[in-house]
């Protein structure tokens, strides 16, 4: 019984990752890079990938332009938030007062970031397109709304 009630837990919490609509929440997605790396191949529709940190002021800035383009896209394209070198407390603390509808990764080392050849920059933004192949990094913050709905158009197809 325990084992399929830690079965039943891991899907839901995959399911939720694994969608745009997924509800506003401050936990994170357990399981680190590989995690990360099977959520982007397993999403079979675009992604968007925005790594920040709450003491990063050009991530808090942009942050509502993520939650309005993740709310009109909802369906047709997957968001993600990875925080990188974050204190955990403080990271959640910014999630509450900034909601988004879309899961977080935990990446304390910036090995997800890595992934995607944003170590150096924050924010940074990847994008991926339905196959799971990395399109575009944007490294830095985006100054407007319609910016980062214009790279989501062209790169995350």
């Amino acid at each position: 019984m325990r084992r399929l009630t830690a079965v039943f837990l891991a899907l839901t919490v995959f399911a939720g990752c694994n969608s745009s609509d997924a509800p506003p929440s401050a936990s994170f997605v357990p399981g680190g890079k590989d995690r990360f790396e099977k959520t982007i191949a397993r999403a079979h529709r675009p992604v968007v990938v925005n790594k920040w940190a709450s003491w990063c002021g050009p991530c808090r800035l942009e942050f509502p332009f993520f939650r309005d383009q993740a709310k009109k896209r909802k369906g047709q394209v997957v968001f993600i938030g990875v925080n990188s070198t974050d204190n955990r407390g403080d990271a959640e603390k910014f999630l509450k007062e900034e909601p988004v509808p879309y899961k977080h990764f935990e990446d304390p080392k910036l090995e997800i970031a890595a992934v995607f050849n944003a170590v150096q920059a924050f924010p940074s933004t990847a994008f991926y397109d339905s196959r799971g192949k990395l399109a575009f990094v944007h490294q830095g913050g985006y100054p407007n709304e319609d910016d980062l709905a214009k790279d989501i158009d062209r790169y995350a197809r």
